[in-house]
């Protein structure tokens, strides 16, 4: 099943108690504006952690009805996100978003070893894409957390990736593991490491799902691409999930995506004990307000 937008996010929410959400640093125009539309809609409780004084003065500017959202009063953003990953760990919250505060930071709260989320999992972003060219829905992962990851940790991202479609009702998503080429080349690491990762999945060690590369971007996800090129696979040109070879390349992507084909995004850190929603600070108020729909639909 290929989700030909990001919509059905916001609808499948539609109809279910609303999450409370623990916002980190909630002086964002952007975050602000995306929970007041996320509260409207009935998906989300805000909890706002950060200087109630510019929070205030922010909804005020921006005419947000957001009075009546719990806002946690602290001086700074580590202390902002200690709190908001504490509301999440006791129960009182669902998820962790980030607001105005850097993605180190936050994670470094989340990753507390005593107080934060871990799961042992490795953690890793996944960024749905919905790509007008396309017509469908694809993610990336990773294009914000793991920088240039071993095999075993691509294992990690796929089994993340994997776990966030079967939530979102995909039984065995496609899996394409990217590289400049799709034929093996010793001299290019990662080409390597997606030959054994197919060969992985193959043999059950990862499960599923269907992983298939090396595959150059253009033949992962059209199919006149990989019939050109003779690729002969289940995933070729039907890809769900593109696994990036490290972060330039799903950085890149992702941001040609957004700023430059107009395409709609939603994204989240997977494998803590809880969503975390971790945007850029450039990321428009409704890529915020779909990746807040994604962590609803994932916590």
């Amino acid at each position: 099943m290929a989700f030909e937008n990001l919509d059905f996010l916001l609808e499948r929410c539609r109809g279910r108690s609303a999450s409370p959400v623990a916002v980190a640093a909630a002086h964002d125009a952007d975050v602000l504006t995306a929970l007041d539309s996320a509260r409207r809609e009935g998906i989300v409780e805000p909890i706002l952690i950060g200087s109630a004084g510019r929070i205030a003065a922010m909804c005020h500017d921006l005419g947000l009805d957001l009075t009546s959202c719990p806002i946690v009063d602290v001086a700074d953003d580590e202390t902002a996100s200690r709190r908001a990953v504490a509301l999440v760990a006791s129960g009182e919250a669902r998820m962790v978003m980030k607001g105005q505060v850097k993605t180190a930071t936050l994670l470094k709260a989340v990753l507390d070893k005593k107080e934060g989320l871990r799961t042992g999992s490795v953690l890793s972003h996944l960024f749905l894409l919905e790509i007008p060219r396309l017509g469908r829905v694809c993610a990336i992962t990773d294009g914000g957390l793991n920088t240039y990851p071993t095999l075993q940790e691509k294992v990690h991202l796929i089994e993340n990736a994997v776990a966030c479609y079967r939530r979102l009702g995909v039984d065995c998503p496609r899996v394409a593991v990217l590289a400049a080429v799709e034929t093996v080349n010793p001299a290019m690491a990662c080409t390597l490491d997606a030959a054994a990762l197919t060969q992985m999945n193959r043999r059950g060690q990862i499960r599923n799902c269907l992983v298939d590369g090396p595959l150059a971007l253009d033949n992962a996800v059209s199919l006149s691409s990989a019939h050109l090129k003779g690729i002969d696979s289940d995933v070729a040109g039907r890809a769900d999930i593109l696994l990036m070879p490290h972060i330039e390349a799903g950085n890149l992507v992702g941001k040609v995506a957004l700023s430059l084909l107009g395409s709609r995004g939603a994204g989240a850190v997977l494998g803590a004990k809880a969503p975390v929603i971790l945007t850029s600070r450039t990321d428009s108020a409704e890529t915020k307000l779909l990746s807040i729909a994604l962590g609803v639909l994932l916590s």
